[in-house]
């Protein structure tokens, strides 16, 4: 064996005499071997000493706290808990779904569900829309939609929407719908939920919290105008007429000075106003004459209105056909006729108003005649009961559901105002007759409805009390404003 030389001050020397003086057995290098490491150990052991008792007296004095500020310790998983939780999220991001052990699996289904809730579409109705297109331009499948409309009765309210209204969906990724939500008015509406695969239906109903308003004026034109100074909305003046139709002819009967007050519910809806109720009760002042009107609903369910002693407002016909229209003609048996030109019976009224004003039945009974009757033009003949017939002429047009034999009720919608037959403008021709004569239907006395049943008496005329109260207080308040303002 040759070892290298080196150089040392010049001179150079060989390293063979030095290798051999230091060749040693394999019984030296292992012994060698074992001080070494074992010395290793030794230093390696007293440093851990060390560092442990600096750490010890570094802490001497400070205790940590067991749990954050405001958490329970039970809130904590303890180092077991937390190593499992961890090792279950390392599993399942290596391993497929299929081979994860149950708690895992349900994690992961779990997480799918999450990432299946998808997401909510809005729907705006526009005109000429129906489900089938909201559907399609939203994405969802089709076959959704004809498993919707099977769910009956419940979903009636979907084959009816109007433009402006709004339909929520909710759809998966692949488009199908889990839900949908349809407001059809703020306190009605639907709810439709996919369940295990399988839609349900379930109907809204809002009942809203109701406030007793008022209302109070003096007709010095007509009562639209009166109405309309007193913030009350046009179906409410409607239906104030109708409450007083059997007793005030409102196109021949109003005059100036006349006025009425009414009590009706304000509804309200989260704090919300959402509108008008019904009338609770009403005065109306006509030609110095008061009426008075109370609604009551007795333990049956039937409402109607009243008289404060209990009489029903309700008549057995209306005064008019026609709303505030105004009488062109009164009944009058030595009329001249304008076409005829000669003195021929006019045995009834007639009401002039725009071409296609709606006629309504005066009272219940059946359509006797239907067709063209002569001058008449367009006439529907209606028998009530066996005493009482009236008619209606010169129509442009009849209603759909009436035809002969058909059975009407009052206030219902017949026919459409016109000038068929022999008439110089649009106008209604109506006919009362008592027994097969004719009578004059603005003063003919008409037969009243049944009164409040006695069983009732003694609640309603409690009910009725409290209501002519508020009444009067809201009749004086309206007098002195009126007085200041003068």
């Amino acid at each position: 064996m040759s070892y290298p030389s080196f150089s040392q001050y010049g001179a150079r020397r060989s390293l063979t005499r030095y290798a051999s003086r230091f060749r040693l057995s394999h019984a030296h290098w292992i012994a060698l071997s074992v001080a070494i490491f074992g010395g290793t150990a030794l230093l390696t052991y007293t440093a851990n000493d060390a560092e442990a008792k600096r750490t010890h007296e570094l802490t001497q004095g400070l205790t940590l706290p067991n749990t954050p500020p405001g958490v329970a310790a039970t809130d904590q998983p303890t180092l077991q808990q937390a190593d499992a939780a961890a090792l279950e999220e390392i599993v399942a991001s290596i391993t497929p779904a299929s081979q994860l052990p149950m708690k895992v699996a349900h994690t992961a289904q779990a997480v799918a569900q999450s990432a299946d809730a998808g997401s909510w579409k809005q729907a705006v109705v526009t005109k000429g829309d129906n489900l089938a297109l909201i559907f399609s331009r939203s994405g969802v499948d089709a076959g959704d939609l004809h498993q919707v409309m099977n769910l009956g009765v419940a979903v009636n309210t979907l084959k009816h929407i109007y433009p402006g209204q709004t339909l929520h969906l909710r759809t998966n990724a692949a488009g199908r719908l889990q839900e949908l939500r349809y407001e059809e008015s703020p306190t009605l509406g639907l709810h439709v939920r996919r369940e295990s695969g399988d839609f349900t239906a379930t109907s809204i109903h809002r009942i809203p919290d109701r406030q007793t308003a008022f209302a109070s004026a003096a007709i010095d034109s007509s009562l639209f105008m009166a109405g309309q100074k007193a913030n009350l909305p046009d179906n409410m003046i409607m239906d104030l007429a109708g409450i007083f139709g059997w007793d005030i002819d409102f196109a021949l009967d109003l005059r100036e000075g006349d006025r009425f007050t009414v009590l009706y519910d304000e509804l309200f809806l989260d704090g919300e106003r959402i509108g008008e109720g019904n009338i609770l009760a009403a005065e109306f002042v006509n030609q110095g004459h008061v009426y008075q009107a109370i609604r009551y609903t007795d333990n049956d369910g039937r409402t109607d209105y009243y008289t404060p002693n209990g009489h029903s407002l309700r008549k057995a016909f209306l005064r008019t056909p026609v709303e505030f229209s105004r009488i062109s003609s009164t009944f009058n048996l030595k009329r001249k006729h304008p076409i005829l030109n000669r003195i021929r019976a006019h045995k009834g009224v007639d009401y002039a108003a725009p071409q296609g004003t709606p006629v309504k039945t005066t009272g219940d009974g059946r359509v006797v005649f239907r067709g063209v009757k002569g001058g008449y033009g367009n006439v529907v003949i209606i028998q009530h009961g066996s005493t009482y017939s009236t008619l209606y002429g010169h129509l442009s047009g009849f209603a759909r559901s009436v035809n002969t034999g058909t059975r009407v009720r009052q206030g219902q919608t017949i026919g459409y105002l016109g000038m068929t037959g022999l008439a110089t403008g649009p106008h209604l021709h109506y006919e009362f007759l008592v027994d097969n004569v004719h009578r004059d239907p603005l003063s003919v006395k008409f037969p009243d409805a049944m009164p409040i049943e006695a069983r009732f008496r003694t609640d309603f005329l409690k009910q009725a009390k409290s209501m002519l109260v508020q009444l009067d207080q809201v009749r004086g308040r309206s007098t002195q404003v009126a007085l200041r303002s003068n």
